[in-house]
């Protein structure tokens, strides 16, 4: 039996006011600056009707890192300066590497009724990729392999689980996973030894390791050493959790806004090339 990594860092997903939207952020809080490699995890759930217009962004820029995002319920649409347009649906993932410079708006998409739920996620690129070619990986839900067991099921959207690979490239070492339990569902994933790890739960209750318990308003987040090889989860109540381990990138993070790059230099050289057009534009 693989030896299971202790729990570092427990945490709650408390909202905070985005442009006057009101999302959670377990990552990053006033205890935990990141988890290398991920910088940071926005948890938006909005109900989107005539009177509701949801989670809306207007245009911004991105430069440095890679900001995913995981739709879990609903309709979302994304443009770029780029000219790159399309819609996300549920149990679709957006890997977009923002490299160089890219200008993004995302939003329900247009005719869209309901509860539109996702995540947010920022993976930061080493110096080496930082200004790279942006790109877009649009994945769709039928894309990625899924593990099942009994009471379980384990999308592979990123690196490697039980010999299955997911479809998205990532320039380091990162496993990203969803799993869904029914009540009383049992899994222990397996983690390698340099690869920092997080748990996040969007719904339901699930007892991680045997100790701590997530649930939703409560405990949200856990983070591991890197003392072991597994984590054990079984759930109490019907749950979902994102799984994500990376092999940390170990260097200097200086970020500002949208831009995350190495120096103060290299933030404001970007607000600059942001400011002359350089990233393009979005109407």
């Amino acid at each position: 039996m693989k030896t299971l990594r202790n729990i570092a860092y427990k945490g709650t997903s408390d909202y905070v006011n985005m442009g006057g939207n009101l999302i959670r952020q377990p990552l990053p809080t006033q205890e935990v600056d990141q988890v290398d490699p991920f910088l940071l995890l926005h948890h938006y759930k909005y109900d989107v009707g005539p009177h509701s217009p949801g989670l809306s962004l207007s245009p911004h820029p991105h430069r440095g890192f890679e900001p995913v995002t995981f739709l879990f319920k609903g309709e979302q649409l994304h443009r770029d300066s780029l000219g790159n347009e399309g819609i996300l649906h549920a149990g679709d993932v957006q890997w977009m590497t923002a490299g160089s410079g890219v200008v993004h708006d995302e939003g329900p998409s247009k005719d869209f009724v309901g509860t539109m739920e996702g995540i947010q996620l920022w993976v930061n690129l080493p110096k080496k990729h930082k200004m790279t070619t942006p790109k877009y990986q649009d994945v769709k839900v039928n894309q990625m392999p899924v593990i099942s067991e009994e009471n379980v099921h384990i999308k592979i959207i990123a690196g490697e689980l039980n010999g299955q690979k997911g479809p998205v490239s990532t320039f380091t070492e990162i496993n990203a996973f969803v799993a869904n339990l029914e009540t009383s569902g049992k899994l222990s994933i397996p983690i390698p030894a340099h690869h920092e790890l997080l748990v996040y739960l969007l719904e339901g209750e699930t007892r991680v390791n045997d100790a701590h318990t997530l649930k939703l308003g409560k405990l949200q987040l856990l983070t591991f050493d890197k003392d072991g090889e597994a984590i054990a989860i079984e759930a109490n109540k019907k749950s979902t959790l994102l799984i994500l381990s990376g092999e940390p990138i170990e260097e200097k993070v200086t970020s500002w806004g949208p831009y995350v790059m190495n120096s103060q230099t290299e933030i404001m050289e970007a607000m600059r090339d942001y400011q002359q057009g350089k990233m393009g534009h979005l109407y």
